[in-house]
């Protein structure tokens, strides 16, 4: 096997600054109520974990300017996160990152862009096509469902302005804006960012779970198809065991049209301080919400 001349590249150290109002702005974007006052109210602030990922979006951005890949045609394709410890309203850290694998599909390669700070190391997969056929090891294949019937069924509800509005938070490639950059990178129209899918159905699930959506310790998830602002998801869930300090769940999700959106997904969460509320109901397996009653 021969490895990518990419592999192991440092991309650099970046210092990362934020404000109550970036942390909040973000829940708004990803679709927090405005009466969920303890995301987008700063007197009651808990930052959503996944909100580390716009302040790390420099890292694959860096690498992509370096031309490993065409940025034109490059999509994401998979994400990692593991929380180390929690955000505050308002802070600055250092970034550290580096390419930490290239895998090869054949006529296209996969990218790993890890990026470390003392809150979260996080890693990007980057699909980027015309890029494989170096000789390297395919990579690993993706997760399994669970081989049981699912346990609970949410919607997500998308809207036309979420992509717009997302790119705000520091991911502004024009594939989410502009007709012309989708259809370049093989899109019929603009498309929602995968980390804005991801986050938003995370919300839902932690209610599910029974856990607040601040308490996300690690997450998986594949994007397996383009998100269109405006389509409603349907997420479905399989609760895992609990273990001695949080609570997980494997979960994908679906768009009306029956494409699946996001697959391989998992995610654990710190069992909550306190009993859950009547609206975040703990018996995650039995209960199945539906989006027309």
């Amino acid at each position: 096997m021969t490895a990518s001349p990419w592999q192991g590249r440092a991309l650099g150290t970046r210092t990362v600054s934020w404000t109550e109002r970036d942390a909040i702005l973000y829940a708004l974007a990803v679709g927090a109520p405005a009466d969920r006052l303890d995301l987008v109210y700063e007197e009651r602030l808990r930052v959503l974990p996944t909100f580390a990922l716009t302040l790390a979006q420099w890292a694959p951005d860096a690498l992509g300017a370096t031309g490993a890949f065409d940025v034109t045609t490059a999509v994401h394709g998979s994400q990692r996160l593991v929380v180390k410890r929690p955000l505050e309203p308002s802070g600055e850290m250092v970034t550290t990152a580096r390419v930490a694998a290239v895998w090869d599909k054949g006529s296209a390669a996969v990218f790993d862009v890890e990026v470390s700070s003392d809150h979260f190391t996080a890693t990007w997969s980057v699909f980027a096509p015309g890029s494989g056929g170096f000789g390297g090891e395919r990579g690993p294949s993706a997760p399994r469902r669970p081989d049981r019937p699912a346990g609970h069924t949410l919607t997500v509800a998308t809207h036309a302005r979420q992509a717009a509005f997302y790119r705000l938070l520091g991911d502004r490639h024009a594939m989410h804006i502009d007709p012309a950059a989708a259809a370049a990178a093989g899109m019929d129209r603009p498309f929602l960012h995968g980390l804005c899918t991801l986050a938003a159905s995370l919300l839902p699930l932690a209610d599910a779970l029974g856990v607040h959506p601040a308490g996300l310790v690690e997450l998986d998830a594949r994007f397996a198809a383009p998100v269109y602002p405006g389509d409603r998801l349907a997420l479905t869930g399989w609760a895992g065991d609990g273990t001695p300090d949080g609570r997980t769940a494997c979960f994908e999700a679906s768009a009306g049209d029956g494409r699946a959106v996001l697959t391989g997904g998992r995610a654990r969460f710190r069992e909550p301080a306190e009993p859950p509320t009547p609206e975040a109901p703990a018996a995650f397996a039995d209960r199945t919400e539906n989006p027309d009653a």
